[in-house]
């Protein structure tokens, strides 16, 4: 029998800290909604950062708007208030709020409560979402892509909460491993050394052939710790594929899935709806590879080897990514 000293015990290396660990999460541009929900005069509310946030936007129209979701009143669910003016109101006792989250008046002419404020997110809509920054102020910008909107035909899927981590779905495009093995790619060079990174981004140019022959030669980036970025060609055609990834609260995100392609001169709309059809297949094809994985891992870097070099990098990355929660005391 072998002695407790002699017991056989797993090698670990640095845990990766989890979103919502210390009530903290990166510092990033979120998913709250798609542009699409929030016409003139709407609202709507969305689990976020372990709490809840409300967008709006003005009965007249204009930017989005994103707010902690509690009345600071009482703490009335304001997504089920209504947009009156430029303002957003609250159903319980009509409170109303500026977009700066600031309190203009109370239900019944009391006096304004001072500091009576809402937390307001930096927000931006692009590609068709609306996103917020947890923090005061962004320390990067959402990215833009190559071409104008208007020349751009976008899909939009939001999926429902998943049972992990933004962060562990990103990584696995660090995991130069499994592009081979779990998809079945041929790798026409090795990015290994060619990868590059900001203190907000990882990426690297990636060319592969899929099993059928179809070639891919992008630009895949990660931006903050949960927003993959793709743009490139499927067979020499551009194409751009977004996963954004929202952390609702520890250990559980809503995926938001973005895939455009620019029309080209003369084409009939059913050849450019066929191409998208054709990269949706594709892209949601090692979504799903990844999935039984994803959904089921329980992640704890351990014995890395030499091959898991770029792997390894990202997730020193993401254990010094910047973390905070500035909104919690508004959240919940």
């Amino acid at each position: 029998m072998p002695s407790a000293e002699e017991s056989p015990h797993r090698e670990l290396g640095p845990p990766v800290p989890g979103e919502g660990e210390d009530g903290l999460y990166s510092q990033s541009w979120f998913p709250v909604c798609l542009s699409d929900e929030l016409t003139a005069g709407s609202v709507v509310g969305a689990d976020f950062l372990g709490g809840r946030v409300v967008a709006f936007r003005a009965a007249g129209g204009g930017e989005a708007r994103v707010l902690s979701a509690y009345c600071v009143h009482l703490g009335a669910d304001l997504s089920v208030g209504e947009v009156v003016g430029d303002r957003l109101r609250c159903r319980f006792h009509r409170w109303e709020y500026d977009g700066a989250g600031m309190c203009a008046v109370t239900g019944i002419g009391d006096p304004v409560p001072p500091g009576a404020r809402l937390f307001r997110f930096p927000a931006r809509e692009r590609h068709g979402i609306v996103w917020a920054f947890n923090g005061e102020r962004p320390t990067f910008d959402v990215p833009d892509l190559p071409y104008p909107q208007d020349e751009l035909v976008f899909r939009h899927s939001v999926l429902d909460e998943a049972p992990f981590d933004p962060w562990l779905v990103t990584a696995q495009t660090l995991d130069l491993q499994h592009f081979g093995l779990q998809h079945e790619f041929t790798m026409e060079e090795d990015p290994k050394d060619a990868v590059s990174a900001t203190d907000h981004s990882m990426g690297y140019p990636l060319r592969v052939s899929e099993p059928d022959g179809s070639r891919l030669d992008l630009r895949v980036d990660i931006h903050g710790t949960n927003i993959f970025w793709q743009t490139g060609t499927l067979d020499g055609r551009w194409f751009f594929w977004i996963t954004a990834l929202c952390p609702v609260r520890p250990g559980a995100s809503r995926p938001v899935f973005v895939l455009g392609a620019r029309r080209e001169d003369g084409e009939e709309p059913p050849a450019t709806e066929a191409f998208l059809d054709r990269a949706m297949e594709l892209m949601m094809g090692m979504f799903a590879d990844d999935a039984p994985v994803l959904t089921t891992i329980r992640f704890r870097p351990g014995m890395l080897t030499r091959s898991d070099d770029t792997l390894a990098r990202f997730l020193e990355y993401v254990r010094r990514y910047p973390r905070a929660n500035p909104a919690r005391d508004f959240l919940t």
